[in-house]
């Protein structure tokens, strides 16, 4: 009899049944005195107890708000300190965290505050390209008058209060530094109780995942998802009390939020913050510097890391560990991150947002072809099986969807019954979509998916929410957006666009109608103009036949995993 492809993950180690708030309080009792939070380019160096009492003071301030258990409050920044004390505070008030990508534009803003229902808005001024209180103000130019913590704006009826991290004073908003003060004796009362009162199945985080129907959906999670996800891949990839932690990776996703902070939380490890993006140097000079044992990243940036011409002046004997997920990594990386960065005990990881987000994790034992040609193993206290199309787990070795089940699949999507109940099934069954073979020892391979999910550089995309978009164009008829491989990012987009007849449209104008509505990411490099798309006699687009052709035209070669 062939063995099902059905894992659990058994454990001697039991789940943590307290809030983040609880367990926060914990830990700062347990390593007040330790390295807590390092921000290198805001100066920050502050002990477990340092960022508590910062924490304490931004939770009641946002109480003195009018804000209340169950509301929303959403931010919208890079990485940076205030990121952290957010984080931790707005959990401690029974606040739902909203993370909104630092590159999203209008469209994007302006869909994750209304669908949330933010009530409050933490933002940085500006990242990169992005002029983010320019943003704002053109959603909401009732901010120019209004009384801070007192909007009423046309078009995001839920917000009332934007506290923004500019030094200068902004009309209608408040400082952040100004709502860490507002808190007094009766707010940190107020703190005590709801410590007694929140649950941990109560949702704390909005995370926004793109869906092939249309815009982003909000994939709501609570205390008991992500803190316990942060604690179990914290004792896959080896992580103990002292360690300093590397954290390139953006906050307002799982990477960042879940897997490096809360790791570090629960086992007492210094979070250790390089910059507020991604730069290969402030990672190197990070490590160094701080005499980081561990490092995350997606397989781009420790190629970037190791590629850097001054990548062999730095020290980085100090790393012991660490992950790397989003994307395949390609075995001659593996094999360099091991012996060029020293990371012997690196891991990889697998998983969704709508699972907290690790559901697989290899060992810091497991062999350097494991690590490469699988995602490990099932992690504590979760269940993986894999079916086909007709919902039958198959046998050992046999490809089929990957379902997951277990304390990590989320609440649902925020106001959203319908596509949640499409995404976890009347047993609990997680249905991640993506298509994975387990063998006989237990180890999963991802080999595909079953809708058109492009990864590129780490950043998931979808191309049903950008053909949507581009169908706003008054000159296009109809777009279809796949992947095609590339060297650097994974994947990158191609778009393939019918026009209207007797429009004309070149790929620079179709370039510039994205440029600053949607992120940057989600822009095609390729765009292709065509009569008609490749169907099946049903009339099924077929883009497994548009990424062939485009493949053949540019030369691109699928890259393999191991």
């Amino acid at each position: 009899m062939q063995q099902a492809s059905y894992v659990s993950g058994t454990s001697t180690v039991p789940l943590i049944g307290e809030t983040i708030g609880r367990h926060f309080d914990r830990a700062v009792a347990r390593w007040g005195a330790l390295d807590g939070l390092i921000v290198r380019h805001q100066g920050v160096r502050w002990t477990y107890r340092e960022l508590a009492e910062r924490v304490d003071a931004l939770a009641a301030g946002l109480l003195t708000l009018g804000l209340e258990p169950g509301d929303r409050i959403g931010i919208w920044s890079p990485n940076n300190a205030e990121w952290v004390q957010l984080q931790f505070a707005s959990a401690k008030a029974g606040l739902i965290l909203v993370t909104i990508n630092p590159a999203y534009r209008l469209a994007e803003l302006e869909h994750a505050l209304t669908l949330s229902g933010c009530k409050a808005l933490v933002t940085a001024s500006r990242f990169k390209s992005s002029d983010y209180l320019a943003m704002l103000r053109d959603l909401a130019p009732e901010l120019a008058t209004a009384k801070p913590n007192e909007l009423q704006a046309k078009s995001l009826p839920d917000l009332r209060a934007v506290i923004h991290l500019d030094p200068a004073e902004q009309p209608g908003m408040l400082k952040f530094a100004t709502v860490a003060a507002l808190g007094g004796p009766a707010e940190r009362a107020r703190l005590d109780e709801l410590a007694d009162r929140l649950q941990f199945d109560d949702p704390v985080n909005i995370q926004f995942t793109s869906g092939t129907t249309g815009l982003p959906k909000g994939a709501t999670l609570t205390h008991h998802n992500i803190l316990n996800n942060g604690f179990f891949v914290a004792e896959a990839m080896g992580l103990r009390e002292g360690d300093r932690l590397c954290i390139p990776v953006p906050l307002y996703h799982c990477f960042g939020m879940v897997m490096s902070v809360l790791s570090s939380m629960t086992h007492g490890a210094a979070m250790v913050f390089p910059g507020e993006g991604f730069d290969p140097l402030a990672v190197l000079d990070a490590i160094q510097a701080e005499r980081c044992t561990l490092v995350h990243g997606v397989p781009t940036m420790f190629i970037a890391e190791m590629q850097h011409p001054d990548f062999a002046k730095f020290d980085l004997s100090s790393l012991r560990a660490g992950i790397m997920a989003g994307s395949p990594c390609p075995i001659e990386v593996m094999r360099r991150v091991m012996d060029q960065m020293h990371l012997r005990e690196v891991t990889i990881a697998y998983g969704m947002t709508e699972t907290s987000p690790v559901s697989f994790q290899s060992a810091i034992d497991d062999p350097i072809e494991r690590r490469v040609s699988t995602v490990g193993r099932i992690h504590p206290h979760l269940e993986v099986k894999i079916v086909d199309g007709e919902g039958r787990v198959v046998p050992r070795g046999q490809s089929g969807e990957i379902l997951t089940r277990g304390y990590s699949v989320m609440r649902g999507y925020w106001n959203d019954p319908a596509r949640t109940a499409e995404a976890i099934d009347a047993a609990g069954w997680m249905h991640t979509g993506d298509l994975g073979v387990i063998d006989d020892e237990g180890y999963c391979n991802i080999v595909g998916r079953i809708k058109d999910l492009v990864i590129r550089g780490g950043e998931n995309i979808y191309p049903r929410e950008i053909e949507e978009f581009l169908f706003r164009h008054p000159k296009i008829e109809a777009a279809q957006v796949f992947g095609v491989p590339d060297d650097r990012f994974g994947e990158e987009l191609c778009v393939w666009i019918k026009l209207r007849a007797g429009e004309s449209l070149d790929a620079e104008g179709v370039k510039a109608f994205c440029q600053g509505q949607i992120a940057h990411y989600k822009i095609p490099r390729y765009v292709y103009f065509v009569e008609e798309f490749p169907m099946t006699v049903t009339g099924k687009i077929q883009k497994f036949v548009m990424r062939e052709q485009v493949m053949k035209e540019l030369g691109l070669v699928q890259q393999k995993s191991a």
